[in-house]
């Protein structure tokens, strides 16, 4: 080769070294470290696994020497144009970013809570380890059940209403005169809400008798059980919080010898056929003729006992609750549930009903 041969060959071969060099030294784009900074930020808040160690990442991600912050303060250092692109991209990267690192502190924070929480939790259930008898309904709920399963076998139908009631459906839509000892503070609860003497705590079910014809059409056939509220000092055979069951029956050519079937034929499902029923004169504002209604019992002097009230409808009871008197007729009867859960088992005081002594409970 001649020398001047030899000399061109390393002159482009030095050419092409510097063409590489040159291609080696290019400087990456500002939106590339960017990128590459945002998904280094985002995967340490995503390793960090409690508060602690998130909230110790948290100066590498925002502080003036994290990649975030190296990258802003160079930004002085670009183009205009390449300055605005990479000031929008860092916005945007602080605020991924955030996003991130809250949604990590909510994650964390539920998982600390729940393993707290975990561990402070106590088992306050009561149990008997050497009793594994199951549990049972209360005696009043057996009462209520079972009331229900004997009226339902008969054609009735179940029917409720709330316990706060206005003064027209407690009292007046059931005939009740406005100077109706009834209403006075001594037997009433009043709400204060409204008009002053305007809403009550029902003294009665009563109220969903009314509230029964007027949403349905004759003829009809239903019970109203539910609690009732009066003020009565808690002893021995009375409560100021109690339960009634109260049934009414509207149709067609109904007679005071309907209602005195229908009581018999209740007392016989509900007590044992052996017993009898018998009908004494009586009066209530919302029916007439009115009755009181008694049981034969011979473990009382009288060989009776007296579980509650009945009678015919008063027509104004029926035109309160939207229905011809000259059309239709009915009776009703009521009496308390606890009472007679009271009789049925043989139980003193009425206030043990009440109490939750679960050694008393668990006779029955």
């Amino acid at each position: 080769m001649s020398r001047c041969g030899a000399a061109r060959d390393l002159e482009g071969q030095s050419s092409r070294a510097a063409t590489v060099g040159c291609s080696t030294l290019r400087r990456v784009p500002v939106s590339e470290e960017i990128a590459a900074a945002t998904a280094t930020a985002l995967d340490r808040i995503a390793r960090a696994s409690s508060m602690e160690s998130l909230k110790a990442v948290e100066p590498d991600l925002f502080g003036k020497r994290s990649e975030l912050g190296i990258l802003r303060s160079r930004l002085g250092s670009l183009d205009p144009e390449e300055r605005k692109d990479a000031g929008r991209a860092l916005n945007d990267a602080r605020s991924a970013v955030e996003d991130a690192l809250r949604a990590r502190q909510r994650e964390l924070a539920g998982d600390e809570r729940r393993v707290r929480l975990a561990g402070e939790r106590l088992d306050l259930s009561e149990f008997a380890p050497d009793d594994h008898a199951r549990g049972h309904y209360h005696l009043l709920t057996q009462a209520h059940r079972r009331l229900e399963e004997v009226f339902v076998g008969m054609g009735f139908t179940i029917a409720e209403g709330p316990e706060v009631e206005t003064e027209w459906f407690n009292f007046r839509a059931l005939n009740f005169a406005d100077d109706h000892p009834a209403r006075e503070m001594q037997d009433t609860l009043y709400v204060d809400l409204g008009e002053p003497g305007r809403t009550v705590l029902r003294t009665h079910t009563s109220p969903v008798q009314i509230r029964t014809m007027l949403e349905r059409e004759p003829p009809i056939y239903v019970v109203c059980p539910g609690r009732v509220y009066r003020r009565d000092t808690a002893d021995a055979t009375h409560m100021p919080v109690f339960h009634q069951i109260e049934g009414l029956v509207i149709d067609r050519g109904i007679t005071f010898g309907d209602l005195a079937g229908t009581l018999d034929e209740f007392v016989r499902a509900f007590y044992g056929s052996e017993r009898r029923t018998r009908l004494r004169p009586s009066y209530f504002p919302f029916t007439e003729p009115s009755a009181e209604f008694d049981m034969s019992d011979p473990t009382t002097r009288t060989g009776w006992l007296e579980l509650g009230g009945c009678g015919m409808v008063h027509p104004n009871v029926l035109r309160a609750g939207g229905i011809d008197p000259e059309c239709w007729s009915g009776f009703a009867f009521g009496f308390g549930t606890d009472r007679m859960a009271k009789m049925f088992h043989g139980v003193d005081d009425l206030r043990e009903l009440w109490t939750n002594d679960v050694r008393f409970l668990r006779q029955f």
